[in-house]
């Protein structure tokens, strides 16, 4: 599984996964997925494919194009209620990595605006190609 990028003991983050990742991370003991695809990039098929796994799923749509301190705020309340370990999945990994990344920043003491302006300043909430959608 080498577009799942392990962060630390809870956290795990991915660009665009398949089905069949998902069986991998539920048998890898992954309790919760955190789904922050723009939308129409995601499909019901894979919500009922976690949950038939017995794994959490929260879909909380990200368009990077009005990412800000608000949304970001919503995001780490459900870094924070989800079971852990968990897997942060967006478009690409980059979103992902960038809201993981603050999570422990502000878990480290960190102001949420510091740590927001620090991503942004990183370049991490810029819109990258997106890959097509796939099975």
């Amino acid at each position: 599984m080498e577009i799942i990028r392990k962060i630390n003991d809870e956290l795990a983050i991915a660009g665009h996964i398949t089905l069949e990742e998902l069986r991998q991370i539920a048998a890898e003991g992954y309790k919760s997925v955190l789904n922050l695809r723009s939308p129409g990039r995601s499909s019901n098929k894979e919500q009922q494919e976690v949950e038939r796994l017995e794994l959490r799923y929260v879909n909380l749509p990200i368009d990077t194009e009005v990412m800000n301190p608000e949304i970001t705020v919503k995001v780490l309340h459900q870094i924070n209620q989800l079971p852990k370990p968990m897997l942060v999945c967006c478009n690409n990994a980059t979103l992902a990595a960038a809201m993981v990344l603050m999570h422990i920043a502000v878990k480290q003491g960190q102001p949420l605006q510091q740590a927001f302006q620090r991503a942004e300043e990183l370049g991490l909430f810029k819109n990258y190609p997106q890959p097509a959608p796939s099975g």
